[in-house]
């Protein structure tokens, strides 16, 4: 059964705050008893307050941006400087499909900040050919089969290229711990396992 209400026997919601706050025991506060912090006119950033002009090596080549200052590394890198071979994943640094080198570093573009790194150098997977010759771990890449889909790819060969350089490739089991954080949704890991294995061993 239906009931209506008139406008009389409405509880207007200011009401009603009213009158649970006087029950609790609590203080109204109105807008001439707010503290004088909660009063105070809050200056509000202009959109020149929010950007930064980036300066990165990226792949060898001087770049510069202007972005938001919270655009991700991996969003200047995918956006601004036309770099699309760094994916973007989970973009909560949970499967390492966008892990470039920071001076040399690995590190998951999708949780630093672009503004963090001004100055740095940046490798991505565009910058590891030279010309029409593959980087010896793309190549073993191919020669292992260690690709399906390939969206992982670029992440898995940048990960791989830092572990060798890092000296974690005394066995097959310490690779795969030290790759750990780059997923493959195709589980090709045996075979990127083996095609870091030959890179080792023949670097």
């Amino acid at each position: 059964m239906s009931e209506t209400f008139d406008e009389a026997t409405t509880i207007k919601r200011r009401t009603f705050v009213a009158a649970s706050t006087a029950a609790a025991g609590l203080p109204l506060l109105t807008s001439d008893r707010l503290p004088a912090y909660a009063s105070a006119s809050v200056s509000t950033p202009t959109p020149a307050d929010l950007r930064s002009t980036v300066r990165l090596t990226v792949n060898g080549e001087q770049r510069t941006a202007q972005v938001d200052n919270r655009t991700s590394l991996l969003d200047l890198l995918r956006e601004h400087l036309d770099l699309p071979g760094t994916k973007k994943g989970c973009d909560q640094g949970a499967c390492g499909a966008c892990t470039v080198l920071v001076d040399d570093r690995r590190v998951n573009a999708c949780l630093t900040l672009a503004v963090m790194h001004q100055g740095a150098r940046v490798t991505t997977i565009e910058g590891l050919a030279r010309g029409e010759q593959l980087h010896p771990l793309q190549q073993a890449f191919i020669d292992h089969d260690g690709l399906q889909c390939g969206y992982c790819t670029p992440g898995q060969v940048l990960s791989g290229v830092a572990c060798i350089a890092e000296g974690h490739t005394g066995s097959r089991e310490e690779i795969r711990e030290w790759i750990s954080g780059n997923l493959c949704r195709c589980g090709a890991y045996t075979n990127i396992v083996s095609a870091i294995e030959q890179t080792a061993k023949e670097a």
